[in-house]
């Protein structure tokens, strides 16, 4: 029998498979490098671009903000505007007031009562007077009451004025309300 020696041609087939081996093993590993290279490549870009829109983002709100404030702003100073307005057209309303209340004080006054002060507080009127007598006071309450422009009469004070004097008048302090517009007239 003849004897062949095949150890070189398996030793040569072990290198061979070795070298295919480790040159599949170093491309592998390039090739693994180069997929994880082009990956950071893709995220860092990704990265970018999303902090590019963060930094437009920031600066549109920042913008928009400094709008709400101007508008904020605005709407503060049409309110105080609008209140001023308010004001002045509240002070038009009023300003005949004054000339429909001392109409008034002529008209509701009866025959026997004087005047002696009148005091306004807002819409509040004092009256101090002498009056010869209750029932002239009693009549000075109703003509009040009935009166478009004044209203809500209450006597706070009525005292004779004289100790001894028959006849003598009479000191009362009233109250009233004027009203800016006047009362309707009710149909009895």
């Amino acid at each position: 029998m003849a004897h062949i020696n095949l150890l070189p041609w398996r030793e040569e087939r072990r290198k061979e498979q070795l070298r295919q081996f480790l040159t599949m093993l170093g491309l592998s590993v390039i090739l693994m490098i180069l997929i994880i290279l082009a990956v950071h490549l893709q995220y860092n870009r990704m990265i970018s671009a999303q902090d590019a829109r963060n930094n437009f983002l920031k600066n549109e709100i920042t913008a928009v903000e400094k709008q709400i404030r101007e508008i904020d702003n605005i709407a503060k100073e049409k309110k105080r505007l609008l209140a001023r307005m308010e004001v002045i057209q509240q002070l038009q309303r009023n300003r005949p007031g004054i000339v429909h209340l001392f109409e008034e004080m002529v008209k509701v006054i009866p025959e026997g009562v004087h005047i002696k002060s009148l005091k306004q507080a807002g819409k509040s009127l004092t009256i101090n007077g002498i009056a010869q007598s209750n029932a002239r006071v009693s009549a000075y309450m109703r003509n009040i009451d009935g009166s478009p422009w004044l209203t809500k009469p209450q006597l706070n004070i009525i005292q004779k004025k004289g100790q001894a004097k028959k006849g003598s008048g009479r000191d009362f302090i009233l109250r009233a309300e004027q009203l800016a517009q006047p009362k309707k007239e009710t149909k009895k």
